[in-house]
C-alpha cells in the first residue's frame, strides 16, 4: 500500500511539473505571437496613413501636453510623448489619434531605482473636432468602482436604459441637456460601441480612448463612432455653449 501511495505521489508530482512546464511554454508562445501581431499592426498604421492622405509620426513630443491631467493622460507635464501620432481628416472632420504610455506601480513588472515594480500602460486616444465649442462633459460606463473612485454619481438623463449603463459628469447644465436632448441617448443605448468607448467633450473636441495598442481596425471603429455621435448632437448645443 505504501509503495502504491509513493508511486501515486511521484506520478502526481511529475504531472504537476509537466503541467507547469507546458503552461510556461504556452504563455511564452502566446506572448511572442502577441508581440508579433502588435508590431505588424504598428507597421500597418504607418502604411495606411499616407495612403489615406494622413500625416503619421512614430513619436512626437509636446503635441498632447494640453490633455495632461485628464482621463487617459493622467500626468501633467511638458513635452509628453505621443506614439504613432497621426492627424488628418475623416468624414469631413479633422482628427488626431495616438498612443499615450506611462508606468504605474504594480505587484510585478520592471523595478525602478527605488525598488518599485512599474508596469507599462498604453492608452490609445482618439480626438475629433466638433462643429463648435462646448463645455466640459464626460459620458462614462457606469460602475460602482468609478463612483467610488471620484465620488461623483453623475447626472441622470431620466431614461432608465441610459442611466443604468452610463454616468454623465458635466459642469454646464445647459450643455448637458442640449447635447443629450437629441438622438444621442437612444443611439448610445442601442450601439454596442458605446459601452466600450468613453466620451469626453473638451472645448471643440470629442475624445474617446481605450487601454491597449493602436490597430487599423480600432482606428476605423473609434473615428466612425466619434463621428456618429457628433452627427446626432443638435446644432443648438454648440451655439448655446
Amino acid at each position: 500500500m505504501e509503495l502504491l501511495v509513493g508511486i501515486l505521489v511521484k506520478v502526481l508530482l511529475f504531472a504537476f511539473i509537466a503541467g507547469m512546464f507546458t503552461l510556461v511554454i504556452t504563455i511564452s508562445v502566446r506572448g511572442r505571437r502577441q508581440d508579433a501581431r502588435i508590431r505588424d499592426e504598428w507597421e500597418q498604421m504607418a502604411q495606411i496613413a499616407p495612403e489615406r492622405g494622413w500625416t503619421y509620426h512614430p513619436c512626437v513630443r509636446g503635441q498632447i501636453d494640453q490633455y495632461g491631467g485628464m482621463g487617459p493622460i493622467i500626468y501633467k507635464g511638458e513635452n509628453q510623448a505621443a506614439w504613432h501620432y497621426t492627424t488628418g481628416e475623416f468624414r469631413g472632420r479633422s482628427f488626431k489619434y495616438f498612443e499615450y504610455r506611462y508606468k504605474r506601480s504594480t505587484a510585478d513588472g520592471d523595478v525602478n531605482d527605488f525598488g518599485e515594480h512599474r508596469r507599462l500602460v498604453i492608452k490609445s486616444v482618439f480626438v475629433v473636432m466638433a462643429p463648435g465649442s462646448g463645455a466640459y462633459m464626460e459620458i462614462l460606463r457606469r460602475s460602482k468602482l468609478g463612483v467610488l473612485a471620484d465620488g461623483r454619481p453623475g447626472k441622470r438623463v431620466e431614461v432608465p436604459e441610459f442611466d443604468k449603463e452610463f454616468r454623465v459628469l458635466a459642469n454646464d447644465e445647459a450643455f448637458f441637456r442640449n447635447v443629450l436632448s437629441g438622438d444621442v441617448v437612444p443611439f448610445m443605448v442601442a450601439d454596442t460601441r458605446a459601452k466600450k468607448s468613453p466620451l469626453r467633450f473638451r472645448d471643440n473636441e470629442l475624445i474617446t480612448w481605450y487601454t491597449g495598442t493602436l490597430s487599423p481596425q480600432a482606428v476605423d471603429e473609434k473615428l466612425n463612432y466619434l463621428c456618429d455621435v457628433l452627427d446626432r448632437i443638435p446644432a443648438q448645443a454648440w451655439t448655446a455653449a
